[in-house]
C-alpha cells in the first residue's frame, strides 16, 4: 500500500489496483484527491482493471462524487477498465439520488458503523 495523499482530512491510498479514500473528502480537498488520483491512474497500463473504494468516506459530499466522476473520467482517457465502485452509505444514496447508479459499477454500499 502507498499512502498518494494525507491532508489531515483525508487519505488517498492505492494499493494493487485499488484507490481508497478515507476521510471527509470535501471541497477543501477535494482538488488535491482528485489530482493524486489522476496521476496514479496516468502510471496505469492500458486494460489494466482499478478499483475506486469510497467506502471510507464519512459524509454526504458532492465533492467526493466530483472527484469520483473525475477519476472514471480518467480511467476512461487512460484506456482502464473500473471493475467496480465501493461507496459509503451516505456516498450511495447521494449517488442514488442524483441517478448517478447507472453510470457506476457499485457493489453494495458499507454499512454504517461497518
Amino acid at each position: 500500500m502507498s499512502v498518494l495523499l494525507e491532508d489531515g482530512a483525508n487519505r488517498l491510498e492505492a494499493a494493487d489496483d485499488t484507490l481508497t479514500v478515507v476521510g471527509s473528502a470535501d471541497f477543501e480537498g477535494a482538488s488535491a484527491l482528485a489530482e493524486a488520483g489522476r496521476r496514479w491512474l496516468e502510471g496505469r497500463g492500458r486494460g489494466e482493471r482499478v478499483t475506486f473504494d469510497m467506502s471510507g468516506v464519512d459524509r454526504v459530499s458532492s465533492a467526493a462524487v466530483s472527484v469520483l466522476l473525475e477519476w472514471l473520467r480518467q480511467a476512461r482517457r487512460t484506456g482502464l477498465e473500473v471493475a467496480e465502485v465501493r461507496l459509503s452509505a451516505p456516498l450511495a444514496r447521494l449517488t442514488d439520488v442524483a441517478d448517478l447508479d447507472s453510470l457506476l459499477p457499485v457493489v453494495a454500499p458499507a454499512e454504517a458503523g461497518a
